[in-house]
C-alpha cells in the first residue's frame, strides 16, 4: 500500500523505514530488524538430541533426550533425560547432556546386547587402531542370535553358543550366500569381545556378573587355533633376485624390497611420512606399536637408496606428505596407504611374479631380520633397528648407538 512521505509528500510504501526520495525516517521503531539468533551447534552422533517445543506457552520448552542404543537398522533409540528433561534454553539442555555423556548413569536396565554393543563400541573404538576395530566387528558378526536378548539375561552358555554355533552369511565370492561358521581364531575373538563388552555392562551396573569371564576357551579351541596359525616365510635369494629384476616393470616391487632392507612392519611401511625421512643423510626415524619400536632410527641401505629417492620425489610432487602413494584403486580415490591397501598390492606382486602364494606382508620384515643375523649384524644394533626391546641394562641404558654405528652394522647385509 502506498502512502505520502510527510517531508517531500511523494508516494512511498507503507512498509518502508525511510523515504527513498528524501531519506526521511518512517516509523523507524516498528521497522527495526530482529537480530538473527546464532546458529546452534550440531550434536555429535550418539550424543543425544535437543528439541524446541513450540506448542503452547511453555516456560521450559527445550527437551533433552539421550541415546540409549540403536535399532538393527542403525536408527538412534532416544529416551528422555532423567531426572529433568525440560530446560528454559538450548545451552542449559546442552550442558545437561554433556554431564550425562561424561557418566551415562541412565543406561536402561533392560538394554539389549546390540544396544550395549553400540554404546560400548562408540566409546571403545575411539582409542584403538583400524585393524583392532575390524577384529571386533568381524567377531560380532557371528553373534546375531543374541543381539536382541537383554544383557542381564546373558549367561556363559549363550556366549559359548555364539562361539560354537554362530555364523555369518558370506556376501561375495564363490561362497556367497553360504553360512560361514567361526574358526578357532574367531571363537577366541568372540570370547575376548564379550569379556570387554560385559565389563562395560558391569561398570554401569547393568549386570552384576560378567559371565564371559567365568570360563576359559577349551583346550580343543586352543589346539585348533595353534594349528591354524600360518608360519611366516622368508624370501629366498632366488625370490629376492626376481623382485630386483622386476623393479620398474611390476608395480609395488620396490615397496617390498625397501621393506626387505629396512625391516619395517607392514603398517609402519605403509604410513611412512616424508618428514620422517632424511634424504640427505639417508636414514628414517619412524615406527609404532611398542615403546621400543616408536620413532626409532633406521639407516637406508645402500642398495635401496635409489628406490627410496624415486618414491620420495614422486611423493614430494604429489604433496601428500607420505612416502608411498597409490591413487585410484579404491572407491575413495585416496593416495594415502593403509595396511589393507598394502596387503592387496603385496598379493598382486606375488601373483604376477609367481612367488610363493603363502607369503604375507610381514614376511619381508622376517626376511630382513634373518638375513641380518646370517650376515652377523650386531644383535643389539638389529634390535634397535627393528624396534625390539633390549633387556640387557648395559645395552639399553648405558650404550648409545648413533646413526653411523647402526649404518656400519647394516652394511654387513649384502
Amino acid at each position: 500500500m502506498l502512502t505520502k512521505c510527510p517531508e517531500c509528500e511523494l508516494q512511498v510504501s507503507d512498509k518502508a523505514s525511510i523515504c527513498p526520495h528524501c531519506g526521511y525516517p518512517l516509523n523507524v521503531e516498528a521497522k527495526k530488524k530482529r537480530k538473527s539468533s546464532p546458529k546452534r551447534m550440531k550434536l555429535p552422533n550418539g550424543f543425544g538430541s535437543i528439541t524446541e517445543l513450540k506448542d503452547g506457552n511453555r516456560r521450559n520448552r527445550f527437551r533433552a533426550r539421550v541415546c540409549v542404543g540403536k535399532t538393527p537398522t542403525g536408527k538412534p533409540i532416544l529416551k528422555l533425560l532423567k531426572p529433568v528433561s525440560a530446560f528454559s534454553n538450548f545451552n542449559e539442555a546442552y550442558k545437561a547432556l554433556v554431564e550425562y555423556n561424561k557418566n551415562p548413569y541412565d543406561l536402561n536396565a533392560d538394554i539389549t546386547v546390540v544396544q550395549l554393543y553400540e554404546r560400548w563400541s562408540d566409546e571403545y573404538f575411539k582409542n584403538i587402531t583400524d585393524a583392532s576395530k575390524r577384529t571386533i566387528t568381524a567377531a560380532w558378526a557371528y553373534c546375531s542370535s543374541i543381539y536382541t536378548m537383554r544383557v542381564k539375561d546373558i549367561r556363559a552358555r549363550h556366549i559359548k553358543g555364539c562361539m560354537d554355533e554362530g555364523y555369518r552369511i558370506e556376501t561375495r565370492g564363490k561362497k556367497k550366500g553360504e553360512k560361514i561358521y567361526a574358526s578357532a581364531e574367531t571363537k577366541s575373538r568372540i570370547k575376548s569381545l564379550f569379556n570387554l563388552l560385559l565389563d562395560y555392562g558391569l561398570e554401569y551396573e547393568i549386570i552384576s556378573m560378567n559371565y564371559a569371564r567365568t570360563f576359559d576357551i577349551s583346550d580343543d579351541i586352543v589346539k585348533e587355533k595353534e594349528q591354524a596359525k600360518k608360519p611366516h616365510i622368508i624370501f629366498t635369494e632366488e625370490e629376492l633376485n626376481i623382485l630386483w629384476n622386476n623393479v620398474g616393470k611390476v608395480e609395488f616391487v620396490d615397496w617390498i624390497l625397501i621393506q626387505c632392507y629396512m625391516g619395517w612392519r607392514p603398517q609402519e611401511l605403509a604410513t611412512l611420512k616424508l618428514d620422517e625421512i632424511n634424504i640427505n643423510e639417508w636414514y628414517m626415524i619412524a615406527g609404532m606399536k611398542t615403546d621400543a619400536g616408536k620413532q626409532r632410527i633406521v639407516p637406508i641401505h645402500e642398495k635401496i637408496k635409489g628406490l627410496v629417492k624415486d618414491n620420495y620425489d614422486k611423493a614430494s610432487e604429489l604433496g601428500t606428505g607420505y612416502l608411498f602413494n597409490d591413487k585410484g584403486r579404491t572407491h575413495s580415490g585416496s593416495y594415502v596407504m593403509t595396511y589393507d591397501k598394502y596387503n592387496k598390492r603385496f598379493k598382486k606382486v606375488m601373483n604376477e611374479l609367481n612367488l610363493n602364494p603363502e607369503h604375507r606382508p610381514h614376511d619381508p620384515r622376517m626376511t630382513f631380520i634373518t638375513r641380518c643375523k646370517k650376515s652377523e649384524v650386531d644383535e643389539y644394533a638389529l634390535k634397535e633397528m627393528v624396534g625390539h626391546s633390549i633387556k640387557d641394562i648395559t645395552e639399553s641404558t648405558y650404550t648409545v648407538r648413533d646413526l653411523e654405528w647402526l649404518r656400519k652394522d647394516l652394511a654387513k647385509l649384502q
